[in-house]
């Protein structure tokens, strides 16, 4: 029972961390596309804007992996 606890806690700091980062990427896609519309000279910092979210899947993945290896 207890491996499936740890492994369903790395499943909830790689899904949750995902979810937010599709949420924080759509909203950020949809007034960068505004934004192109209007000032195509910004589209560089658009790009670095949504890379951004990335890195929250990342560090919840570095969580994931922390709980499935920590040893007792």
């Amino acid at each position: 029972m207890e491996k499936v606890l740890i492994a369903f806690a790395a499943a909830l700091a790689i899904g949750l961390t995902a979810l937010a980062t599709a949420w924080a990427q759509s909203r950020i896609g949809a007034a960068g596309a505004g934004t192109l519309s209007e000032k195509p000279e910004l589209s560089g910092t658009i790009v670095i804007l949504l890379a951004i979210p990335e890195t929250m899947v990342i560090l919840g993945f570095v969580v994931a992996t922390m709980i499935l290896f920590t040893t007792k």
